[in-house]
Formats: C-alpha cells, structure tokens, sequence
C-alpha cells in the first residue's frame, strides 16, 4: 500500500530525492507532491523552476494551498518545455483565439437563421410565389469567414495534454 508517494515500512525516496540523488527525509517537503512513480513530474518542473526555489515556494504556502501549487508549476513546466518563448500564455493565446473564431461563426449563423425566417415570414405573407422569383429573392445571405489565420504562438497543435503529468 502506498501513502504519499513512500511505501510503508521502507523509505523509498520520492520522485524529487531520487533525482536530486539524495536521502529522502520523513519529512521531505516533496514527497506528498512528487511520487516516486511520477519523475516526469518532478522533471520538468526542477527543469523549469529549479529545485531549490520550488522547495522555498512550498515551504512558503500553508499546507491546503501546496498541491494547487504543484499542479499549477507542473503546468507551466510543461508549458515552457514545449514552447520556451510563451509557455501556457501560448496555450491560453490559442484558446482564446479559437473562442473568438467560435463566437464569429456562431454570430454569422444566429444572423442567417433570422435573415432566412424574415424571408420566409415575407414571403408566406404575402404572395406565396413572389419571395421565389429570382427578380425579388436575395442572394444567398452567406458570409464568407476568412480562413483562420496561423497562430503567434506554436501552440496550436500541442498534442497531447499540458496536465497529462500531473
């Protein structure tokens, strides 16, 4: 059975101590953070952020707030490997790209869908047969979204999850 990262009886070291090549403390302020089965982890965050300033950031916050905290820099450890420049600026930068994109086209459609019941209401009105001859029908209605433009940040097509390791 596992607890923290540590399997009862033996101190096994967790994944920061192991790859820091040093004894794992009782206390050791990564263990509960960092499994031994989770180097990935601890990698690219001591990558990242260094060890030392993670284990001062740690030691910083009270307890309930350190697992967000590790969550959120095994994040942006991910992040910055991936793109060094943007981190998840990049990844937040394409999201919100693709919601305005998202938001336009759904505009367009709300639009057309009113513009085709007006027809239909003008035409059912009044003489069944006008609003179809092609002297009085309006052109198709359809608006031409550009294509969307490449992102500026090379986020775009990341692949697999920036949480995938945590």
């Amino acid at each position: 059975m596992k607890e923290s990262g540590r399997k009862q009886g033996a101190v096994a070291p967790c994944a920061a101590c192991k790859l820091l090549r040093r004894r794992c403390a009782q206390d050791c302020v990564f263990a509960p953070y960092f499994p031994a089965d989770e180097p990935h982890k601890f990698a690219s965050v001591h990558k990242v952020f260094g060890a030392s300033n993670v284990n001062k950031m740690l030691q910083e916050l009270p307890e309930h707030q350190r697992s967000d905290a590790v969550s959120s820099m095994v994040y942006e450890a991910n992040a910055r490997v991936r793109d060094p420049v943007y981190g998840c600026v990049g990844a937040i930068s394409s999201l919100q790209q693709q919601i305005d994109l998202l938001q336009t086209e759904l505009a367009i459609a709300q639009a057309e869908v009113v513009h085709m019941r007006m027809r239909q209401f003008t035409s059912s009105s009044s003489n069944p047969t006008a609003g179809h001859s092609p002297e009085t029908a309006s052109p198709s209605g359809k608006i031409n979204i550009p294509p969307q433009n490449k992102s500026y940040f090379s986020m775009d097509n990341m692949g697999e999850s920036l949480w995938s390791s945590c």
